[in-house]
């Protein structure tokens, strides 16, 4: 049980940052959801009940995470677990011959600055309120956790610019767990595979088959409730730190 934590989930309207919000307050949390000003966060939070807002942000902007961070204060007091959902996907080929064309390096800088730049920047401004907090007896005051992706580890062609920016998030989960040790702040990250999100609910069946079949086992999409149980399990463990967990079904990706 959860009961009594705070945490504030990004990309929390949707998919694996919805599914993390609801398992949160299954176990008796409280949860700030965070998303775009466009998404369906103000219906989810409503649809959720009590024990959970919405606040509306750009992870890539200092102004929406602050204001998030005063919400949560303001509603719940304070803050234990931050979960970094929020991210976007790109699929385009280095340089496309058939057209001469290069990849858009606005497409690619937009990509990192969304992934990787926004998760940190929710990580580093997150930090100084999670640290604030009373420490247990082992002397923690919280967790981050991070969603990077398989693809950090074995992109598909077109994944130049998605690999780079969920790498860089495998990248500095040790060094960041490392520079907040002392303050008793874990940092984890979680690469999932393929999982049943609204986002991959929008491919035809046959392509979802298709990607199924790739998955040893079990020879299907991962559930979003799945990845909220990892979520679950790390904040709840309090050895896990510094490390990226990968929950795939031991999927690795071919060309």
């Amino acid at each position: 049980m959860l009961k009594g934590l705070v945490g504030l989930v990004t990309g929390g309207a949707s998919g694996l940052g919805r599914a993390t919000a609801e398992q949160l307050l299954k176990q008796g949390g409280s949860v700030l959801i965070c998303d775009l000003p466009t998404s369906k966060g103000s219906e989810v939070a409503k649809e959720l009940g009590k024990n959970v807002a919405f606040a509306p942000v750009d992870v890539t902007a200092e102004g929406d995470v602050r204001s998030a961070l005063q919400t949560t204060v303001d509603k719940f007091g304070r803050l234990d677990v931050v979960v970094n959902c929020a991210g976007i996907a790109t699929a385009t080929r280095t340089y496309n011959f058939k057209k001469n064309q290069p990849f858009d390096l606005k497409s690619f800088q937009k990509t990192i600055e969304v992934n990787l730049i926004g998760t940190f920047n929710v990580i580093r401004l997150a930090a100084g309120l999670i640290g604030k907090n009373t420490a247990d007896a082992d002397g923690q005051r919280g967790v981050i956790i991070n969603t990077a992706s398989i693809a950090a580890f074995d992109g598909q062609i077109g994944q130049a610019a998605y690999s780079a920016s969920k790498a860089g998030i495998v990248g500095m989960t040790l060094p960041i767990a490392r520079d907040l040790s002392k303050q008793g702040i874990r940092v984890v990250t979680i690469a999932p595979g393929l999982f049943r999100t609204p986002l991959m609910e929008l491919l035809p069946e046959t392509a979802i088959r298709d990607l199924e079949a790739a998955v040893p086992f079990p020879p299907r999409l991962g559930h979003p409730h799945e990845f909220a149980l990892l979520v679950q399990s790390i904040i709840q463990n309090p050895m896990i730190n510094g490390e990226t967990i990968r929950i795939d079904g031991s999927l690795r990706m071919q060309p």
